[in-house]
């Protein structure tokens, strides 16, 4: 298997120079991909490669640092900050039973806010101060940039998921306004071997709408195809690599896929991935799309706000907030 013919390719660069007739085209492609994979390939995306590459230089400067100093910025109840190794235990998996903590370590950055944001006073969960680190000057910058090039990306690729669900182009529109995004700088250490039922990532499930993954250097990620096979899913240097989550496949009442997914690090470097997360509004409910309701396929999950889902995930798969 190559990775053309179980991925599916979507070029996106004549839709986004304005070509809107091209809607019509990918969103049967996308349609095709996440009713089949679950995963795919954003060729066209128009992010500038050296922003790209800026931001992966970033991550691994911040890893880089004395541990004292990432642990100054330790994540916290908004899960904004500096994960070690061992903070998460996959349980959104349902074809591993997942025992033991993933090794990878991660910094997580959010929607950037001020002080007065009326939700960073009324203390809602998720949605606190971004924590920076002091001594990295330009490190804020980039990661700002980075994460601002991905959210315009995001609200851009939104009408063609409309259009792949029979819906109006702009029917998500007023939803992802100001979306929910997520950014996370991981590090994978070099293991030749691993012990049992141990990964870098355990197997999991995304929680949301869509990640956006930039190509790394170093390999390590497999998706898991419906037929039950691993795949080791090849970084495309032109290509973020995009799937869904629960949250989408909630939304589309099991017509969308949520691919299980995992990293297994052997190749003897030290692997960094950057993974973007493009939500709804944390506000928005989550109710069966009515392109993917009938008579006879009724809604399967009672509707829920994207905050509620986000929080009770957050609770069962990192362990600093398994107290809730």
């Amino acid at each position: 298997m190559t990775a053309e013919t179980v991925m599916p390719i979507l070029d996106v660069s004549r839709y986004l120079a304005g070509d809107v007739g091209e809607l019509d085209r990918l969103g049967r492609e996308l349609r095709h991909a996440f009713e089949h994979v679950g995963f795919w390939y954003l060729r066209g995306h128009g992010v500038p490669f050296d922003l790209i590459d800026a931001a992966f230089r970033e991550c691994e400067r911040f890893h880089a640092q004395p541990m004292d100093d990432k642990l100054a910025l330790r994540i916290n109840e908004h899960n904004i900050g500096y994960m070690p190794m061992g903070g998460s235990i996959a349980r959104s998996s349902k074809v591993n039973n997942n025992t033991r903590p993933s090794v990878n370590e991660a910094f997580f950055l959010r929607r950037d806010r001020t002080p007065d944001d009326p939700d960073v006073i009324a203390g809602k969960r998720l949605r606190g101060l971004n924590q920076w680190p002091p001594n990295l000057p330009g490190f804020k910058e980039v990661a700002l940039a980075y994460m601002g090039a991905l959210e315009n990306l995001g609200r851009r690729l939104v009408p063609i998921y409309a259009v792949a669900l029979d819906l109006p182009a702009d029917y998500f529109d007023a939803m992802f306004a100001q979306p929910n995004m997520i950014q996370r700088f991981s590090h994978y250490e070099p293991r030749p071997e691993y012990e049992d039922n141990e990964f870098s990532i355990a197997p999991h499930t995304d929680s949301g709408f869509m990640t956006l993954l930039a190509p790394s250097a170093v390999p390590g990620l497999s998706i898991r195809l419906p037929d039950g096979t691993w795949f080791d899913a090849p970084a495309l240097p032109d290509c973020f690599i995009v799937n869904g989550g629960d949250i989408l496949r909630r939304w589309t009442n099991d017509r969308f896929l949520s691919t299980p997914h995992r990293v297994i690090n052997t190749s003897g470097k030290h692997r960094y991935a950057i993974p973007f997360f493009f939500d709804t509004h944390p506000d928005t409910l989550i109710e069966c799309l009515p392109s993917c309701r009938t008579a006879e396929s009724p809604a399967r999950y009672e509707p829920i706000t994207y905050d509620e889902y986000a929080i009770w995930y957050a609770s069962r798969n990192y362990v600093h907030q398994g107290k809730d």
